[in-house]
């Protein structure tokens, strides 16, 4: 975790896998308890990760939540551009036909107005999805790597609770509760 990290309470997607592998290792180098398929780990190094992923966690949903709003509110500035534009188009249109000029010409002109005024607008629209959606394929991303670093750590830890279970002679019954083999 970097100093800025640590002063904010905000953890990168990076720092947050970090704590995981860490939280990880943990477990994983834990000396077995005798007689027992139990580890044991040291309380306040654990509790101290799980107190870094508790404030880290809301701060990177906070942060992709914020992305997510901007990128909701430009789409909306851009929407609400868009309809000033026609709006605007629409009104200069009226003003070209109400004067006296030929009435053939103002038509096209007020045409020609109106669907620049729509291709501007079509292209704000667009601008605006194509900024929405890279943002969220980066958010995406992010989570996704997230993800797959927690399943990798729960992998190994079910890894090591299997054979932790198979040395000690203990299994599991029906319920999920562990029970000694043969009984």
């Amino acid at each position: 975790m970097t100093k800025a990290e640590q002063e904010t309470g905000t953890l990168s997607p990076s720092a947050l896998i970090d704590v995981l592998e860490e939280l990880a290792a943990l477990v994983e180098d834990a000396r077995p308890v005798f007689m027992s398929s139990d580890v044991r780990v040291e309380r306040d190094a654990v509790l101290g990760l799980v107190d870094e992923l508790r404030h880290g966690l809301p701060s990177a949903v906070e942060r992709a939540d914020e992305t997510l709003e901007q990128a909701r509110a430009e789409l909306e500035d851009a929407r609400r551009q868009s309809e000033e534009i026609i709006a605007t188009a629409r009104q200069r249109a009226m003003e070209l036909v109400e004067r006296e000029q030929v009435v053939a010409q103002a038509k096209a002109r007020a045409a020609d107005i109106v669907a620049e005024a729509q291709r501007e607008a079509d292209k704000l629209k667009v601008d605006a999805d194509e900024y929405c959606d890279r943002r969220l394929a980066a958010f995406e991303d992010d989570l996704e790597a997230l993800t797959a670093q927690v399943r990798a750590g729960r992998a190994r830890l079910a890894e090591r609770l299997e054979d932790a279970e198979g040395r000690a002679g203990w299994g599991e019954d029906e319920s999920g509760r562990a029970q000694e083999r043969g009984a």
